[in-house]
Order: C-alpha cells, then structure tokens, then sequence
C-alpha cells in the first residue's frame, strides 16, 4: 500500500512542508498543482494579473510579417535571458529548409547582459538606445507586436491551459499552439493575395513527386553536409 501510494504520500509531506509566505525549500520546490508538479508560480509585475500560474513558454517571431518560428517551454521558470540560446537554436532547426538563420534577436530588458553567451547574433533593446542605429530603433518597436501574438495565441489557440501531461506535454503543447497559429496565418495570407503566390511552390513539389524516392536520395545525401 505504501508503494502504490509513494507519490502522494510525497506531495502530501511537500504541501505540508511548504507555508504561503515562506520561500521553497532548497532542491524541493512548491507544488502548486497536485496532477502537474511542474507547474510554477511566474511574476508578471502588471496590476490587473501580478502572478500567474503554469510553464514559461518563449515565442519568437518574424519581424516582419509575425509568422512564428519558435515556440520553447522552459520548466523552472528560468531568468528570461538564460533563455535565449535555446531559443535561437529551435529557430535556426525550424529554418534550416529555407536555408536561413536568425542573425538579429529584438528583445526586451529582460535579455540584458547575455550578449556573450550569444556571439553569433546581435542582440537589440532599448537599454543600448544610444549606440542603436536610427533604422534598429524603428525596427525595436516592431518587437511590440509579439504581445497581441501571444494573447491570440492563448485566446484562439489554447494556448493559456495545457491538457498534455507532464513537462514532454507542456512542449508538444506550446508547438502545436504555434503550428496553429502558422496555419491561421498562412489562411489569411491566401485569402489575401490569392493562391498565385503558391504555384512555385505547388510546381517544384510536383517536379519532387515525379521524380519518384530514388531520385531524391542523392539529393538528400548530397544536401547533408551543407545542413552541418
């Protein structure tokens, strides 16, 4: 009996443990949710909501055109800016295809003081206003258009209550939100500009298809390299 009922024995003696004022203890922290221990307690320092409860998820975006091409839950709630690397890793595997990498990150005053960790992009935001380029400080307030995303993102696409179990849940859900999101947009977009815009890519897909596997073996094989 006591082996089947070992884990809420356990949260049992952490609930117990832990007071609404007093900090976690070391290597224990607070359990906030009885089915999803993962779940932190995030500062958000605005009136209407100071606290929230859940998994940090960082979202990065196009600057122009918002088409979303990172979505990254951080377990831990960890400082915003020891966040970045991870990040721009998961752009730069979801660009990889089109053969392009994030080379400038406009971010907030959250990021300050990681430029070392990041030496292969510039990063920019309006503590360095000074040394900014006349065109960085119009393209800085770009980086403002990332809050309506993640407030559709959490209003039209679920994206504000996970249903995923465990911390591998909380990741595959922050992607699929995204993926949703690229979807809605990409609908839009061809409800905009017609379909024109997609016969390049209609007619190279064609040509792939008709070529059959065999000849897109070597292709692959002679491509990997350069993906390295």
């Amino acid at each position: 009996m006591r082996d089947a009922l070992g884990e809420s024995l356990q949260k049992a003696q952490r609930i117990a443990a832990q007071s609404r004022q007093g900090k976690a203890q070391e290597g224990s922290p607070k359990l906030y949710a009885w089915h999803a221990p993962e779940v932190e307690c995030i500062s958000k320092g605005k009136a209407r909501t100071p606290y929230e409860f859940g998994v940090k998820v960082g979202i990065a975006s196009t600057l122009k055109g918002n088409l979303i091409v990172g979505a990254r839950a951080f377990h831990g709630n960890p400082y915003d800016g020891h966040t970045l690397a991870e990040q721009l890793e998961q752009a730069s595997i979801l660009m990889q295809d089109s053969a392009a990498k994030p080379t400038t990150a406009f971010v907030d005053l959250g990021y300050r003081g990681v430029e070392a960790d990041n030496p292969q992009v510039r990063i920019v935001h309006r503590g360095k206003s000074k040394r900014l380029s006349a065109q960085e400080r119009k393209l800085l307030k770009r980086r403002q258009a990332i809050e309506p995303i993640t407030r559709h993102l959490k209003a039209d696409h679920r994206m504000d209550r996970c249903h995923l179990k465990g911390q591998t849940g909380d990741r595959l859900h922050a992607v699929l939100c995204a993926a949703g999101y690229n979807i809605k947009w990409l609908l839009r977009r061809i409800a905009k500009k017609g379909g024109t815009f997609l016969l390049p890519l209609l007619l190279r897909l064609l040509r792939l298809a008709a070529m059959g596997p065999k000849s897109l073996r070597p292709r692959l094989m002679h491509a990997q390299p350069a993906l390295g």
